[in-house]
């Protein structure tokens, strides 16, 4: 009988909760629903110089940096989709990936150490640091592989490159299989192709045949895009640039700088540039309408296909004005507005939903 009494007691003390869980969400809804309907709007262009509420204004001056302005600079996880891959690359990738995709997944833990050290010598040197792929596709990050052609090491370093750059090379010596020395080297020989040729995969496909046989390929193909001059590079050669840029992709999740060529490179900043100057347009083109309720941040972001960055830059402090039940002036681009106004009901439904489980987990 007690334990009968017990079970019911628990029973009901979960049915009950979870009743008042649901009732408190319809009461935030319903009240969310209602602040909103008395909300003021307020347009604001370049021109327009009046504020209706409390919140602070916006620094039209501010605009977006120029992103990856520099072929150099490391890439934004944002911008990955400009960098497309050539359309004559698109079988060989699902090819290669379906081969590799595994073993190079174990490769980015054991080979971390290595990886990390790469990165410190190309960087130092003003080096991209996604070339340490061409010392996975040379020797698999292997310190002991030796090529019929005498190449020696993790970089596959020639005897003549080992001897230029000092690496001792005698019995029982040979720092060509040294990761760090070999790194260097590799850093020392990548800033000579570039400075020469100018174009990343002009640079790895002359790592591999060698600067004169891509000077004469060049010559031959009367231009220096690679897609037009790889046609009169070798089969080895061709199929080493091919490649380094689907291993780019596996270890990356994308291209890079370094996949594309100095042309496709052009295309990507004009588009990064237009990038910037609408996001710089959104900082200043907007409308402000007065909210009230539980509306997340997070939700809104994702529902307006709005950029983050923008997004916060225009509503500092809305979360927690929010949840204290204060009004709070929610600031969009002028372009996002008509879309909050036609999805309002399920923006706050799912933010409510979202505050309901993270208040029930904590």
């Amino acid at each position: 009988m007690r334990k009968t009494t017990t079970f019911l007691r628990g029973f009901l003390s979960v049915h009950f909760f979870r009743h008042s869980a649901g009732i408190t969400v319809l009461m935030l809804f319903t009240l969310s629903i209602m602040s909103f309907r008395f909300g003021k709007i307020v347009n604001y262009s370049k021109k327009s110089v009046t504020h209706t509420t409390d919140t602070s204004t916006v620094n039209s001056n501010k605009t977006i940096s120029n992103l990856l302005a520099d072929p150099m600079a490391s890439e934004d996880s944002v911008l990955r989709g400009l960098f497309k891959v050539n359309h004559t690359m698109e079988p060989f990738l699902k090819s290669f990936k379906r081969k590799e995709t595994e073993e190079f997944t174990d490769m980015k833990v054991w080979g971390k150490p290595y990886f990390d050290m790469m990165d410190e010598v190309l960087a130092k040197n003003g080096l991209p640091i996604q070339l340490k792929y061409l010392c996975v596709i040379e020797s698999n990050l292997k310190a002991g592989t030796v090529s019929h052609s005498g190449a020696t090491g993790p970089w596959q370093l020639m005897p003549d490159e080992g001897r230029r750059f000092g690496l001792c090379m005698k019995k029982g010596c040979d720092e060509r299989k040294d990761y760090e020395k070999s790194t260097k080297v590799a850093a020392g020989l990548l800033k000579n192709l570039y400075n020469e040729f100018g174009d990343w995969l002009l640079v790895i496909g002359a790592y591999n045949c060698g600067n004169g046989a891509m000077r004469r390929a060049i010559a031959k193909a009367g231009s220096r895009d690679y897609w037009v001059v790889e046609k009169y590079l070798s089969t080895q050669a061709r199929n080493h640039v091919k490649k380094y840029i689907a291993t780019h992709y596996i270890f990356e999740g994308s291209g890079g700088w370094t996949t594309i060529t100095n042309y496709e490179a052009a295309e990507c900043r004009a588009a990064i540039a237009k990038l910037s100057t609408n996001k710089a347009d959104d900082l200043t083109n907007t409308t402000t309408i007065e909210i009230r309720g539980k509306y997340n941040p997070t939700v809104l972001v994702s529902s307006l296909m709005i950029d983050a960055d923008v997004f916060n830059k225009l509503n500092p402090g809305m979360a927690d004005a929010l949840l204290q039940g204060k009004p709070y002036p929610l600031t969009l681009p002028n372009n996002k507005l008509p879309l909050f106004l036609a999805n309002r009901v399920q923006i706050l439904e799912q933010s409510l939903q979202l505050f309901i489980s993270s208040a029930v987990n904590n």
